[in-house]
């Protein structure tokens, strides 16, 4: 067998948190955390359903400031507690296609001593169009802002 290719696409968000896995993965795993950091503010992230084992379906609906409301789904493809998820856009529930196939994520959470997990963040996108498009709307600030959220949140629970 041989070695899978690199992705092409790919954006990634790179992070020490000064949180423990238990909590972080606790951020990543409860629908109620989730809402409390998932988005950058002063977006938010609500109706977060999880179903969190292959197959599972996770949806949820990211609001604007302003009215704006996008609703969101996908299934998880991987779960290895404490460790990683990896989920699509590009399947709803009972692996039925969506309209458009825009990424795979991939979230890897181990721990880094002291109390700390260090946590990659991949988006994986199926076209250089797809991930400037991602790239654009602020991949980099805005999961830079909901990893701080995240750390703030996972550190006091």
């Amino acid at each position: 067998m041989t070695a899978p290719s690199p992705a092409k696409h790919m954006l990634t968000l790179d992070r020490l948190l000064d949180a423990p896995v238990e909590n972080v993965w606790r951020c990543w795993s409860e629908p109620k955390l989730l809402e409390e950091w998932f988005c950058p503010k002063p977006w938010r992230a609500t109706e977060v359903a999880m179903d969190l084992r292959p197959g599972g379906e996770m949806t949820s609906i990211f609001r604007g400031p302003d009215g704006e409301s996008f609703p969101n789904a996908g299934v998880y493809l991987v779960v290895e507690p404490m460790r990683r998820i990896v989920s699509t856009d590009a399947f709803r529930a009972g692996w039925v296609p969506s309209e458009r196939a825009y990424m795979v994520t991939e979230t890897l959470l181990t721990e880094a001593g002291q109390g700390r997990t260090h946590m990659i963040w991949r988006a994986l996108h199926w076209s250089e169009e797809t991930m400037k498009e991602h790239e654009a709307m602020g991949f980099h600030d805005g999961w830079g802002a909901a990893a701080a959220q995240l750390e703030a949140l996972a550190k006091n629970l």
